[in-house]
């Protein structure tokens, strides 16, 4: 399944018209049921383009979230990507899908495209977009791969048939850069398009990876990009 999103019309824009664009992001073990529905209230206040959040709490972030418009996004294999089986996996995005979300970030088998195990690949991705009938964003941890590894992932994800090619899963991987994101944009065939994850902190790199060609921004750092709130002197690529 597809979702497109339209890109910003002009690449000037402020703080506050970001939102759209963003993806906010509270995933961590410690979150308590009204940190989540906290989150999910920012997400409409702000005008974000949907809630990302563990899977554990979709039910109750998509109670918050119905009739709003905004989406509800989770992360599938992750945060250590490549661990669950594929059988697994297709079978959480099913039920993920069943509880209300309306987008779906994964993890892929590193090992296996290291290992030439394409076809396995491939398979794993394609298996989670049948069985969740949702957008599936595939995290492709880009500085953990060769030139020729790089090139592999692109278009055995975009076989599979995702809907958005991820530069990495953390920041903690990569900090999210312009040079990854037109990696991808160039690569993206007709359809597929990019979001850009890693350590987005504040509004001016937020710009970049716009006018880079991202049309969707993974951060838990929104309220503060759109509030211009943040420090805009802590990124370097």
């Amino acid at each position: 399944m597809s979702e497109t999103v339209t890109a910003p019309a002009e690449l000037n824009l402020t703080p506050a018209e970001l939102a759209p664009y963003i993806q906010h992001t509270r995933i961590d073990s410690t979150s308590t049921r009204d940190d989540m529905i906290a989150h999910a209230k920012e997400a409409v206040t702000h005008g974000f383009n949907a809630a990302m959040v563990s899977a554990s709490w979709v039910p109750v972030v998509a109670a918050e979230l119905a009739g709003t418009g905004v989406g509800l996004a989770t992360a599938l294999d992750f945060p250590t990507v490549g661990v669950m089986t594929s059988a697994g996996k297709a079978a959480e995005a099913a039920e993920i899908a069943r509880l209300g979300a309306t987008q779906l970030d994964i993890g892929v088998q590193i090992g296996w495209l290291k290992s030439g195990m394409y076809d396995e690949f491939r398979e794993d991705i394609a298996g989670v977009v049948r069985a969740s009938g949702l957008p599936v964003k595939v995290m492709l941890e880009l500085p953990l791969l060769t030139d020729s590894e790089k090139e592999a992932a692109v278009e055995l994800a975009m076989e599979a048939g995702v809907s958005f090619l991820k530069n990495s899963s953390s920041g903690q991987i990569e900090i999210a850069n312009p040079t990854s994101v037109r990696y991808l944009v160039d690569r993206a065939r007709d359809g597929v398009q990019v979001k850009a994850s890693g350590a987005i902190k504040h509004h001016k790199q937020a710009l970049e990876l716009l006018r880079a060609g991202a049309v969707l921004l993974g951060t838990s750092a929104g309220v503060e990009i759109v509030t211009d709130t943040a420090d805009d002197s802590t990124t370097s690529y």
